[in-house]
């Protein structure tokens, strides 16, 4: 794979989408898999419009070496570097008849271990025993997201809507957009693609309108170690 156009994409834009990391067999494998676990644990997030599963690779550990298959292993060395590990990791599945739409945000925080008084590591929450703090600059712009998507993705059900380069224009408050100068990008992937994304970059979904699933495993990269009385969470080598 020549990724070095990928990792220009990353670096000017915030994101990218590249096609057929995963062959049909690869998914059916892991729909497989998420359509057979037990759905009752607390860490599960269940409604109408949105079902979720934090720390997704903890929760379901058989998933892990039907993701990491040689492509994502590729790409995480060759854009991300060799030092990377994960930190993050979610499922989302946004049914056919869903009404969920996330507005434009960036994603701030990080999933720690415990809550530590420490300085420029502010506000923090917690969600189902979860850690999250919200780290300083240097740290967020470190990290690379990748989302595997399960189904066709496009504008009709949710797929994930952009600001081009606003990743790197700091902390870049949603009500603050000048559309005068910022454009809208609709990242439409298909069915074992993946998008690689920065969290700084400016991101929603709209509502779906095309009866489609949406499923989305969500994974976050860092190669930061974090001061030496906190650690990430979900670290995973």
């Amino acid at each position: 794979m020549n990724l070095q156009n990928h990792k220009n994409l990353i670096t000017e834009n915030g994101f990218t989408v590249i096609e057929n990391i995963f062959s049909n067999e690869d998914m059916d494998k892991i729909i497989y898999v998420l359509e057979n676990i037990d759905t009752s644990k607390e860490t599960f997030r269940k409604s109408e419009d949105l079902f979720a599963i934090r720390q997704f690779l903890k929760e379901i550990p058989e998933v892990k070496e039907l993701i990491f298959n040689e492509n994502i292993k590729t790409i995480i060395n060759q854009i991300f570097g060799e030092k990377y590990f994960t930190v993050k990791s979610i499922y989302f599945d946004k049914p056919e008849k869903s009404n969920w739409y996330v507005a434009y945000h960036q994603d701030l925080t990080i999933s720690v271990d415990k809550k530590v008084d420490l300085e420029n590591f502010e506000p923090w929450t917690t969600k189902q025993n979860q850690f999250a703090v919200q780290p300083p600059l240097d740290i967020l712009e470190n990290i690379y997201t990748i989302r595997i998507h399960l189904d066709d993705t496009d504008e009709n059900n949710g797929a994930l809507k952009v600001v081009p380069k606003s990743h790197a224009k700091g902390i870049y408050r949603p009500e603050t957009i000048n559309w005068d100068v910022e454009t809208e990008e609709i990242c439409s992937v298909e069915k074992g693609g993946i998008m690689i994304m920065k969290p700084l970059i400016l991101h929603g979904s709209n509502r779906t309108t095309n009866g489609k699933k949406r499923r989305v495993i969500h994974i976050e990269f860092s190669d930061k170690e974090l001061p030496e009385e906190l650690n990430w969470s979900e670290r995973m080598n």
